[in-house]
Formats: structure tokens, C-alpha cells, sequence
């Protein structure tokens, strides 16, 4: 398989699951205050969207890759 097809396969597989999800979320950790022994931490939970016309652009090009392979010269 060569590195375009594998691509290509890549690019399908993360614009289906793009499309499955819709984002992703994390969880961001900072110190608020230290005041002797005691921390005082905050926890934010922050989302990412990933755009629908991304999962499906990806899917799109990913295809292309595979249809058209590696051409030789």
C-alpha cells in the first residue's frame, strides 16, 4: 500500500469519526492560590466542535486519494 492510499484511508477514517462525534471535550487544570500547605486548583472543561463540512471534506479527499492512488511515471 503506498503512503497517498494510506493517507487516503486515514482521511476517511477521521472524517467518519468527525462526523460521529462532533468535537471533543478536555479538562483544563490551573492553580488558582497556594496559601501555605493549602493549593487551591481549578478544573475547566472546554469543548472543541469540529465542523461538519471538515468530517465531510475529509471524507471526500481521503476517497480521491484512494480512487486516484499513486500514479506512475
Amino acid at each position: 500500500m503506498g503512503a497517498s492510499r494510506l493517507i487516503g484511508v486515514l482521511l476517511i477514517v477521521a472524517g467518519a469519526i468527525a462526523l460521529a462525534y462532533g468535537g471533543f471535550t478536555y479538562t483544563k487544570h490551573t492553580d488558582a492560590a497556594t496559601v501555605g500547605p493549602v493549593t487551591l486548583s481549578l478544573q475547566h472543561r472546554q469543548t472543541v466542535s469540529i465542523p461538519v463540512w471538515a468530517g465531510v471534506a475529509g471524507i471526500v479527499i481521503g476517497g480521491l486519494m484512494l480512487a486516484l492512488g499513486e500514479r506512475k511515471t
